[in-house]
């Protein structure tokens, strides 16, 4: 007899109250996916359909990149004298420090960014700074997870889960949230940047890694199982979709296994369609080299050079390109680890120069192609590109060459779907140490509510109970970028 059965039969009422509780806690615990999942249609018109997300994992210097200060160009090398207790990551108080590169305008706003990252000069036009954002922690990891997921405790869902949830997919064959990690390894925090947490499942991100011999791990049988025909395969399926069918009679309301199902269905289906999207080979050249996609060598010197980083970080822009224009709503391309020295990210406390550069001008060039291609496509009206990263680094010099953590202050910028281009909205003060208005700056949770609103989605009612909780990717925060919106 099951527990179900044994608490109608015994007890009467009593028993059928005992097992309305715990149908009902394991609802809550399990994210009931039948009063939770439907397709949420868009709040609004939407502006744009899809998101690409550039993420900086380390902490890219704004300052030595995009928010030219010309207070440090005349003031290097003297005491920094910030008119307030600093509370420093680490011992990075030390003397004022100018921009690493000369900085030079660009476009017909003028916009003044770095010589590391002038291939996005022609860009300038398309793109929104955003120079006066304000993180809650210096710390890597919740800072990361603030960025990818809206918290800085584990366990809520990724940006891209939420949109996945929210709008549903355009390709039945692919997944709706895909994630291109860094080649060397994972940034702060891992899966946790991409997991779907208490949504269903199926909204987690799927791994990719465009150039590695098996891109997507599992998809295909290893190779020591080569007695698999394709008449046992689908023997095997036909099993497991009548074990599941039974299993999910008897577990109304669960949805832990119907995603499941779901992801595994996905998996079959991507085996046909994956390696087309994957495949840049027929590619013509001239797009191979805007990307800056080697075809020459693998042989990298040991030294983090930037034709590496362009080869890298390029071949995931292209990937990212084939995948939106097959319906995939969102790409998360991450540059920079989290796996120590020698530096493969971009948290520069010892050189920023030898740690950013390579990186720096690798990203640059594979963000402007994908712009222009997109661009050049018609796709970029309808797809926002968001870059960020977790906070920004101090004015001042952590050991002569290096910067410490800043969360005071930083930059993203978005370009594409719904974005006014050539602007830049909120001000650092002179150092760019603390935003010039300090009683009005930009939260990560304003960033995703833009988005989620160019997206056709209101914020507060793009939500999912849990625990008691009408929980969201802007958690109770939240306010739209007007400024920056088309």
């Amino acid at each position: 007899m099951s527990r179900r059965e044994f608490l109608w039969s015994s007890g009467g009422g009593l028993g059928g109250i005992a097992l309305a509780g715990l149908l009902g806690q394991e609802r809550l615990l399990a994210a009931d996916a039948s009063s939770n999942e439907k397709k949420l249609l868009p709040h609004f018109p939407p502006k744009a359909k899809r998101v690409v997300q550039l993420f900086m994992a380390g902490a890219a210097s704004h300052i030595d990149l995009w928010d030219f200060k010309q207070e440090l160009v005349k003031q290097d090398g003297k005491v920094s004298d910030f008119g307030e207790k600093v509370e420093a990551f680490q011992n990075g108080l030390g003397p004022w420090k100018k921009p690493v590169w000369d900085f030079k305008p660009y476009g017909q706003s003028g916009k003044q960014i770095s010589e590391a990252v002038s291939a996005l000069g022609p860009c300038v036009d398309d793109i929104a700074f955003i120079h006066n954002l304000v993180g809650k922690s210096g710390v890597h990891s919740a800072a990361t997870l603030l960025q990818a997921t809206g918290f800085q405790l584990p366990g809520f869902p990724g940006m891209g889960s939420w949109i996945s949830y929210g709008l549903g997919s355009e390709n039945e064959n692919l997944p709706t949230f895909v994630v291109l990690p860094d080649h060397r390894g994972l940034a702060s925090n891992g899966v946790k940047n991409w997991g779907a947490a208490f949504l269903p499942s199926q909204h987690s991100g799927t791994v990719i890694y465009p150039g590695a011999e098996n891109p997507i791990a599992d998809l295909y049988p290893h190779k020591n199982g080569n007695y698999i025909t394709p008449a046992s395969e689908a023997e095997a399926h036909r099993l497991l979709a009548s074990l599941n069918e039974e299993y999910a009679a008897h577990r109304e309301g669960d949805g832990r296994l119907e995603s499941r199902i779901r992801s595994y269905e996905l998996a079959a289906r991507m085996q046909l369609s994956a390696p087309e999207a994957l495949d840049i080979t027929k590619e013509p050249d001239y797009i191979l080299d805007m990307y800056g996609v080697d075809r020459t060598t693998k042989e990298w010197p040991k030294e983090i050079n930037a034709r590496e980083e362009a080869d890298y970080f390029g071949r995931k822009c292209l990937v990212a390109r084939r995948l939106l224009e097959r319906g995939v709503r969102f790409v998360q391309i991450w540059s920079g680890n989290d796996n120590g020295f020698p530096r493969r990210n971009w948290d520069s406390h010892e050189d920023v120069e030898r740690d950013h550069g390579p990186l720096a001008r690798g990203m640059a060039q594979g963000a402007a192609a994908l712009i222009q291609d997109l661009k050049q496509r018609g796709l970029l009206d309808d797809t926002i590109i968001l870059w960020t990263t977790e906070f920004g680094r101090m004015p001042s010099t952590q050991g002569g060459k290096g910067r410490d953590h800043n969360p005071y202050c930083f930059t993203n910028w978005l370009c594409g779907g719904g974005i006014k281009g050539g602007v830049t909205h909120g001000e650092s003060d002179e150092w760019g140490y603390k935003p010039l208005d300090r009683d009005n700056p930009t939260l990560v949770y304003d960033i995703h509510a833009t988005v989620l609103r160019l997206l056709g989605m209101e914020h507060t009612k793009l939500t999912f109970r849990h625990n008691g909780i009408d929980r969201r990717l802007t958690d109770v925060h939240g306010h739209i970028i007007k400024e920056i919106i088309s």
